[in-house]
């Protein structure tokens, strides 16, 4: 691709990463740097009617940012743990709750 422009092929068995994948099939710099309402691989999601919460979209930008050597090759991920719920009387919010993403 070279050196401003990496390609992807995005693989899923969900429609709408199917149709994001094909409306996004090279990331540039630019894209990389632009803000989130002009991001060109998050309007792609938009336009594909991916979840808001979907994290395919984001793990683009990660392998582009990967793939033109401006980040390291490091996992991200998402995990949850549950809350602490020791001397919690029942129907009280465990002490922490909006704390439990990490």
């Amino acid at each position: 691709m070279g050196r401003w422009a990496a390609g992807l092929q995005v693989q899923s068995q969900c429609e709408h990463i199917q149709r994001f994948s094909d409306l996004i099939p090279v990331v540039t710099v630019r894209g990389l740097f632009a803000p989130m309402t002009r991001n060109p691989v998050l309007l792609a999601a938009e336009q594909a009617h991916c979840h808001a919460s979907c994290p395919v979209p984001v793990a683009v930008l990660k392998a582009a940012e990967v793939a033109l050597e401006m980040a390291l090759p490091r996992d991200v991920r998402i995990s949850f743990r549950p809350p602490e719920s020791v001397g919690v009387a029942q129907g009280q919010d465990p002490p922490g709750k909006d704390r439990a993403l990490k």
